[in-house]
């Protein structure tokens, strides 16, 4: 139904992008905080796809991303206008959603809510102990400064340390600024394999938290955000009804979810208060669910 109600939007939109083929929609997202991170390449992967599918119907676009390096702070600001930036991805909170135009349907299905430990090599055996998420709880976690995880994982109780720069996190955790780096579990493995050289730490093998989240598109709250972000529903429920997003998310994802051996790891559960109660949780379509193990707290 929902799809349905979606496309009959897209059609009724859709002669008015027509009518303006010959001016392609412009759609500028952000470049990354530098040269190192590529946590967005699936994203943008998910942006072209969902742009190509309403082609037909909402016309030609160009996409571009921002030509300076910079931080999430920054992309927020710029895309608050007037800085050139219409459209970025971001976990989601309340917040977030009052000053920006969200696209409801969660880029990396969920993923960014299974979380696993960056740790430092010596302190393997320690976190080898954890039984009980009160365990857990006496370890200081490192997360980016503004990130939506911080007040998640305060409000569950645990001391969480913030950095000004997604570089610079694991140095922190090097220097022991933190006891743990808390990562998605695709982030973990693709970070592991990008810095442990140079760095020195490893993935912690046995445990996992897990808290319900969402990265979305988000656009401006004016005229021009509200049609990109139409297209952008109509182009991600076609990808989720034919399959194509899903495809995607196991081309990008699926190897390092099977690397991180998730449905074997122990998994502590936390609620999350920042979570929108528009979040379309029911949908069950649109959520990754790994196997259930014996080991849920």
């Amino acid at each position: 139904m929902i799809f349905s109600l979606l496309v009959t939007i897209m059609l009724a939109v859709g002669p008015v992008a027509a009518s303006a083929a010959t001016a392609p929609q412009q759609i500028i997202y952000p470049r990354p905080e530098s040269e190192h991170d590529s946590r967005y390449l699936y994203d943008w992967e998910v942006l072209r796809m969902a742009l190509e599918k309403t082609r037909a119907s909402f016309g030609p676009y160009e996409l571009h991303q921002a030509a300076q390096y910079m931080s999430p702070a920054r992309v927020t600001a710029e895309a608050a206008g007037p800085g050139p930036i219409n459209l970025f991805v971001r976990a989601t909170s309340v917040q977030l959603e009052q000053q920006f135009r969200p696209v409801r349907i969660p880029v990396d299905r969920g993923l960014i809510g299974y979380r696993l430990l960056l740790v430092r090599n010596e302190d393997l055996p320690r976190f080898a102990g954890v039984d009980t998420l009160d365990q857990l709880r006496r370890f200081r976690i490192g997360q980016g400064k503004g990130w939506v995880d911080v007040g998640i994982l305060q409000a569950a109780g645990f001391k969480v340390v913030e950095g000004n720069n997604y570089d610079g996190l694991f140095s922190m955790l090097t220097v022991k600024r933190f006891d743990a780096l808390s990562r998605s579990v695709d982030e973990a493995l693709r970070e592991y394999d990008e810095r442990h050289e140079q760095v020195g730490f490893e993935v912690e093998p046995s445990l996992a938290l897990y808290y319900p989240l969402a990265r979305y598109f988000f656009t401006r709250r004016d005229a021009e955000g509200e049609v990109l972000a139409r297209r952008l529903e109509a182009g991600l429920e076609a990808m989720v009804q034919d399959g194509s997003l899903q495809a995607l998310f196991m081309t990008y994802k699926g190897p390092l979810i099977k690397r991180s051996g998730l449905a074997q790891r122990r998994l502590f559960r936390i609620p999350n208060p920042s979570l929108p109660p528009e979040t379309p949780l029911a949908r069950s379509e649109l959520w990754y669910r790994p196997q259930e193990s014996a080991g849920k707290h």
